[in-house]
Parts: structure tokens; C-alpha cells; sequence
């Protein structure tokens, strides 16, 4: 029998982290085969050229969309997103699938979605119908690849009523968690003598786990707003906290963070290392030490991560800034302004007060998830191909 086609696209790290569940249980499902696009950063060495991350967990690339490299002019998304379109057709003419799957709220992913939509592709959405109205253009461009899209996976039922309030049809939506959790769920991660060893840390003393991405409507702040965060965090570094800070995404403003991160890794403070891509392994393997007793680990930044991933781990979390500003959040989440001493006192915060940390520990979990890739792939494999019924979308509202 014939296996259904599924083109994927990833052109982040992050994003690709996500999709590694899907991805996995789309090669290992007996009727489908996976196409695999990779573009973005992933092909940037100033980003960690991640696309190596993807090799080793044992995926075929089948072609790389090279886009222009980063930079901080405004016009840079502008361009990304024509080059997207403009090079993406010919694969997917040459590709040929059946169903065309794109992540959440990326740039890349949005272009990627235009072009598989307007060739008349059956196109699929994960993590549509989030909310987070921080100043940056990520709700837009989700809510834009909703409307695009004709299938809807989304982490949490709120996401899915919100995805049905937006006029698309109850039979296209369905809530099948966080895909994140699939990973961490059955302990996919890097045990606590792996991470000493890799990063040459001690799981006795506090480990602070930051990343600070641009704000892309605020990316002329971008530096003085990372300015706060580094001085809570050489502050809390002098007490001998361990700090680990990863790259940003290549955002407008993203360049701007990577050059002033640089400067200061040469000042070479013997408690903080700049990485520029933990990889999912090592990342959750940091968050998971938050089980043991005597750890003390805090995520600290504006990443998603921190909003969506570390309930799992009950790992509590300082978010700056307005960047996940309106998200979905448990109560292992402190919020705070750009404001050196509120950030400081938050991470504090989160390593010494007791009663906080086993509140974090103990706290409801509103993504839930643990088998997103199998239900998304099993899914993928049964919708009929109706393409007159999937392609004709309908508004529900009147």
C-alpha cells in the first residue's frame, strides 16, 4: 500500500524541539513517510548551525531552504518570508505531499504555510490558538496560520475553543497536548552526571537557566532590557549561583543580544557560560534536576519554554518583560518588568524560599500532553483526503 506523504518544515531550534515527537512518530507509523525541510537558523553557524541537533537524532533531511543570514534591519523578516516563498514552491512542487505541517508562530513557518496553502496543499497547524500579547508579532502571525491552515493541533482546550471562536469548523480541531511533554514524559533526557560533565557545573549548587529573546516590536530595546537581566543575574552569580545563558532567536533584535552576550562572555566570570544551543536533550535534563531534593534550579528569560515546559518538571521560573505577556501559565511562573533588583529578588525567590519551591513542585499542569506525536500522526494517517471538503473552508460564525 501506498504511504501518505507528509511534508514538515522547521527553521528554529526551538520549534524543532517541539516537533521532534511528531516528526519521530510520522517516520515510525507503518502508513505514512516524512519529508523533512529544514531552513532558518538551523543553517546558521552564529546559531549553532542546529541542524546537527536534527542528524543526530536520526532524521533524513531531504532539502535545506538557505534563507538570507540575520540581521537587525527591519526589513530582514520582510525578506525572509519572500525568500521562504519564493524557494519553498519548487520543493513542494517536487515533493508532492499529501499533507504539508508547519509549527506555532515562527516567521519561516508562516511563509512556509502561504506557499503550501496557496499550491493547495492540505496543511496542518500545531500550537494554533495560543495567546501571547507581549509586544512581539507572535500572535498574528499564529493567529494568521490558523486561518490559513486546515487542520488544527493544538496543547490545551482553551486553544481549541479559541481556534473554534475564530469561525473554523469543530471536525478540523483537535486538543492533543504539548508535544514537548512526549519527550520528557518517558525521561528523554540528559542524566544529572551527563549534564555535570557536559557543562562542567555541580548539581549542589543553584543553576539559573536563562534565555532572553528579542521583543520584535521593542527590538530597539532589546539591549537595554537584556542589560537588567544581566545584572540580576552577575549579582546572583556572585553568590555563587551557576548561571547558563543560551542564544536568542535570529529575530530582529536577536543580533543585537548575540554581540552584547559576546562582549561579556570575554569579561569570562567563572559562574556564568554562554552557549549558544543546549538542545532539548541537555535542556530538560537541567529542568529535571529540579527533582531532586537538594537541587535548586530556576528558568529565567521570556522564553515559551519557560511558560509551557517547565510545569512538567514543577521547575519554577522568573519571566521578563512582556514578551509571553496574556500565555496560558501555571504557578511555578514569578513575573517581573525589565528591572535589575525585581529580577534578582525573583530568582532569589525561587532558590530560597521553601514554601515557594514546593508549591513548584506540586503544581497543575494546564498543557497536558505525554502522546501529541502518536495522536497527531495516527490522525494524519486516517483523515480522508477529501480535497474538495478540506481545501473549502467555511466560517461558522454568522
Amino acid at each position: 500500500m501506498k504511504k501518505r506523504k507528509i511534508c514538515i518544515f522547521t527553521g528554529n531550534r526551538a520549534e524543532y524541539g517541539l516537533m521532534l515527537p511528531i516528526i519521530k512518530a510520522i517516520k515510525n507509523h507503518p502508513k505514512l513517510e516524512y519529508k523533512l525541510i529544514v531552513s532558518g537558523a538551523h543553517l546558521e553557524r552564529n546559531f549553532g548551525n542546529t541542524i546537527k541537533e536534527i542528524y543526530k537524532d536520526g532524521f533524513k533531511v531531504h532539502s535545506k531552504l538557505q534563507i538570507r543570514k540575520s540581521s537587525d534591519k527591519k526589513t530582514f523578516t520582510s525578506k525572509a518570508i519572500s525568500e521562504v516563498i519564493a524557494e519553498l514552491a519548487p520543493k513542494l512542487t517536487r515533493f508532492n505531499p499529501d499533507i504539508f505541517l508547519a509549527y506555532a508562530d515562527r516567521y519561516e513557518s508562516f511563509a512556509a504555510i502561504v506557499t503550501a496553502t496557496q499550491m493547495n496543499i492540505p496543511t496542518a497547524h500545531v500550537e494554533g490558538g495560543d495567546i501571547t500579547e507581549g509586544g512581539a508579532l507572535d500572535d498574528s502571525i499564529r493567529h494568521a496560520m490558523t486561518k490559513l491552515s486546515h487542520f488544527h493541533f493544538t496543547t490545551n482546550s482553551e486553544a481549541s475553543n479559541r481556534i473554534m471562536s475564530m469561525g473554523e469548523e469543530k471536525w478540523r480541531v483537535k486538543t492533543v497536548g504539548f508535544p514537548a511533554i512526549d519527550l520528557v514524559k518517558f525521561g528523554n533526557y540528559a542524566s544529572e552526571g551527563q549534564i555535570e560533565k557536559k557543562l562542567n557545573i555541580d548539581g549542589s549548587r543553584p543553576i539559573i537557566i536563562f534565555t532572553q529573546h528579542s521583543v520584535t516590536t521593542e527590538y530597539i530595546k532589546a539591549k537595554n532590557q537584556l542589560i537588567h537581566s544581566m545584572t540580576a543575574l552577575i549579582k546572583i552569580a556572585k553568590k555563587g549561583a551557576q548561571v547558563i545563558i543560551t542564544y536568542p532567536n535570529n529575530d530582529v533584535g536577536g543580533e543585537v543580544i548575540k554581540e552584547y552576550l559576546n562582549k561579556f562572555f570575554n569579561k569570562k566570570d567563572k559562574n556564568i557560560k554562554i552557549i549558544k544551543s543546549l538542545g532539548r536533550f541537555y535542556y530538560h535534563g537541567i529542568l529535571a534536576l529540579t527533582k531532586n531534593k537538594k537541587s535548586r534550579i530556576v528558568c529565567v528569560g521570556n522564553s515559551s519554554s519557560g511558560i509551557k515546559e517547565t510545569p512538567f518538571f514543577g521547575c519554577p521560573t522568573v519571566n521578563i518583560g512582556t514578551r509571553q505577556k496574556g500565555r496560558l501559565r501555571a504557578k511555578n511562573v514569578i513575573d517581573t518588568h525589565y528591572n535589575s533588583k525585581e529580577i534578582y529578588q525573583a530568582i532569589l525567590k525561587c532558590i530560597n524560599d521553601k514554601k515557594f519551591i514546593r508549591k513548584c513542585k506540586s503544581v497543575k499542569n494546564p498543557y497536558k500532553g505525554g502522546n501529541a506525536g502518536v495522536l497527531i500522526a495516527d490522525y494524519l494517517s486516517k483523515i480522508k483526503l477529501d480535497l474538495e471538503k478540506i481545501l473549502r473552508k467555511k466560517m461558522t460564525i454568522k
